[in-house]
């Protein structure tokens, strides 16, 4: 993907903190930058379809996480055909 150049300001403190971050994870300072402008991008992001758009059914009450393992693992059967979830 084709990038763009941009120019932004920024705080001297977080500028330090990423040098530093870039030189202890071997990468450059601009690939940390793009990064977070990527997560920053993702959490404003306005999305077309809201992230439920479908209805479940339900005993009316907060799943626990058993409820939610048995779930996914009958999800995984029907989609696999295995009828075990790995």
């Amino acid at each position: 993907m084709p990038m763009k150049r941009t120019n932004v300001y920024a705080d001297p403190e977080d500028l330090s903190i990423i040098k530093e971050a870039a030189k202890r994870r071997g990468m450059s300072e601009a690939e940390i930058i793009r990064q977070g402008i990527h997560l920053a991008a993702m959490a404003n992001r306005v999305w077309d379809e809201p992230l439920f758009s479908r209805t479940f059914r339900g005993e009316g009450r907060t799943p626990d996480k058993h409820d939610v393992r048995d779930a996914v693992a009958d999800a995984v059967s029907r989609e696999t055909g295995t009828g075990t979830a790995a």
